[in-house]
């Protein structure tokens, strides 16, 4: 399948293509969802996911890898060395890194704008001195360049209807509302690493503080208070998923079914979350393997469906991405990869 993506794409150089498969991997290997929804893309643009999705995972993990002993000023050098190949991959220049060398030539190909890269790494930074944020506007200054631009540069590679600049908010909001997602699910998580992104306003108003939520990280006991706030932090994340909705309907017809799919299966992770009784503090909640099935192979008969329409010359219809819940679907085996 990768050397048919590859085809697709018109990639050609070996050495290129082996750095288009070493971010497939990666993608593969840990961004499951994500991953999942790529699949329903047209194969000539899952090459160029790949590539950015490799470049966020790398520096993501420069800041985040808990089994890393690196202090905060190592890590910090790390992402200065990763900006600078950076650059010297997008002028052009012959970098050594297979990531940068995929995400350069996927920004060339795609005319992506190099400030969403270096506002991204500069939110990285912040994550090696920021612990916390005192509101939600704050928060958002720090979002859009931890999520908001992973939007804004996915947009060339999906493609839209209309005028770009029409969809950008819509695909701003729908990286902002995943990364949301997983600022919740990841709550403990980001505690062990020092950091809460819920803002010191949200918690304050249901009167607890940050040291509540590390004792009960601590402990394993639970404070209905803190339900309270992951509660309100849940209905704040689905506020944004309704911001970003309309943006599907923007997106090129064939690109439609996967970012649906990534909608469904993202805005699940809230379900699972409220059905878990929000005890993320201790554990992680995941949506449900059957459900994950269901969502997918409605993507692939949606994808399919997109690029017979499209082959035709005819608009593909546009339908709301649906949240049933799994009870009210069929039973379906899970779908196979080469199917895909």
């Amino acid at each position: 399948m990768t050397v048919r993506e590859l085809d697709a794409a018109g990639i050609h150089d070996p050495a290129l293509r082996a750095a288009y498969t070493h971010c497939r991997g990666l993608n593969a290997r840990h961004g499951k969802t994500y991953f999942l929804a790529t699949r329903l893309l047209p194969v000539d643009r899952r090459p160029a996911v790949h590539a950015l999705y490799g470049f966020a995972r790398w520096a993501d993990d420069i800041v985040d890898d808990l089994d890393s002993s690196a202090t905060p000023a190592e890590r910090g050098r790390a992402l200065l060395a990763l900006e600078a190949q950076l650059e010297t991959g997008l002028r052009r220049e012959r970098a050594t890194e297979p990531v940068i060398r995929a995400l350069a030539d996927t920004a060339r190909r795609y005319g992506i704008d190099r400030v969403h890269f270096t506002d991204f790494l500069a939110s990285m930074r912040s994550d090696l001195t920021v612990g916390g944020y005192a509101s939600y506007e704050e928060l958002g200054r720090y979002m859009h360049g931890s999520a908001a631009v992973i939007g804004l540069q996915m947009l060339p590679v999906l493609g839209t209807v209309g005028p770009r600049e029409e969809a950008a908010p819509h695909a701003a909001a729908l990286g902002v509302a995943f990364q949301l997602t997983n600022f919740l699910r990841d709550v403990g998580e980001d505690l062990d690493r020092g950091r809460l992104y819920l803002p010191a306003e949200l918690l304050a108003a249901h009167g607890v503080d940050r040291e509540r939520f590390e004792w009960s990280r601590r402990t394993g006991a639970r404070d209905a208070r803190i339900t309270d706030v992951l509660r309100a932090a849940a209905a704040h994340n689905r506020a944004v998923y309704r911001d970003a909705l309309p943006g599907i309907a923007m997106l090129a017809p064939v690109s439609r079914p996967c970012i649906r799919t990534a909608f469904v299966l993202y805005s699940g992770i809230l379900d699972a979350i409220a059905a878990d009784g929000y005890a993320v503090l201790h554990r992680r909640s995941v949506v449900p393997r059957r459900r994950r099935a269901v969502v997918a192979l409605d993507g692939l008969v949606r994808a399919v469906a997109a690029r017979a329409v499209t082959r035709r010359g005819e608009e593909a219809p546009v339908a709301e991405p649906s949240c049933a819940s799994p009870s009210s679907r069929p039973r379906v085996a899970p779908v196979r990869e080469e199917a895909l």
